[in-house]
């Protein structure tokens, strides 16, 4: 396995794990969370130079990966921090190896699956029905420079393989249906954990909020308006809940 890995910030550590979706590197949140934390954002395995995904064969697999990476990083544990896929794995992180998440947070994550909610296709989606599903507004200007290819002919190729290679990699580990067994698992977690969820999240419906929130002992829910590409319709609200909910009161004993 080999990790590419973005460092930025100041303070404590913060683990900040993708989406898949996320098409910018470091993305607006992260730049909010770096004035509170140093945050380490590593690209999943098959993705921007992180390499290794064919020898994964499943979540396990993937949070056990994680967890050499902490090792690697020489953090015994952090803040685990993530979205939709990545909030999946840190969900999979804190339950297999709940030593490592000394707090969690998840921003509409992946990783249940109800038949009569059933979550939109986020891997097989054509890109008109997926933005409708991503975004509480697709016509937004936040939507439409996500949607935006590169104008030159080689960035836009690039542009494009790279996106089937992130499908790709997402695919392996929550298609046809995400559950993986996470829901069996996540009584294991003992970290404080907050659910972020857009209120108008259609690609991964509220009602999955309460779904985590009655697997995960130590769990709340906040909802803020927006959809499922929350932190990056609302950054600043985002990256004020995580930092609200990660640091300790003052006089307090801390989370």
């Amino acid at each position: 396995m080999r990790f590419r890995v973005l460092e930025g910030g100041r303070g404590p550590d913060l683990l900040w794990l993708h989406s898949f979706h996320d098409r910018d590197a470091w993305p607006p949140v992260l730049e909010r969370l770096a004035a509170r934390f140093t945050v380490h954002a590593p690209f999943h395995p098959g993705v921007r130079g992180s390499e290794g995904v064919e020898h994964l064969d499943d979540v396990v697999d993937l949070a056990l990966a994680y967890d050499e990476l902490l090792g690697a990083l020489e953090l015994a544990a952090a803040p685990l921090v993530g979205h939709a896929f990545g909030g999946m794995m840190a969900a999979e992180l804190a339950a297999l190896c709940p030593h490592r998440a000394t707090g969690l947070v998840l921003i509409s994550p992946l990783g249940m699956w109800m038949d009569d909610k059933p979550q939109a296709d986020l891997v097989t989606l054509p890109p008109r029905d997926l933005a409708r599903v991503l975004w509480k507004d697709p016509e937004s200007e936040v939507a439409r420079r996500w949607a935006t290819l590169p104008e030159s002919e080689a960035e836009n190729v690039a542009a494009q393989i790279e996106q089937i290679q992130r499908l790709s990699a997402m695919g392996k580990f929550v298609w046809p249906i995400p559950d993986k067994g996470l829901g069996r698992r996540a009584h294991r977690v003992s970290a404080p954990t907050l659910l972020l969820w857009g209120e108008e999240d259609t690609a991964n419906p509220v009602v999955y909020a309460e779904r985590f929130a009655a697997a995960i002992p130590r769990a709340t829910v906040e909802r803020r308006p927006g959809g499922h590409m929350l932190h990056l319709e609302a950054p600043d609200a985002v990256a004020e809940s995580i930092a609200r909910f990660l640091t300790p009161a003052p006089g307090g004993a801390g989370r």
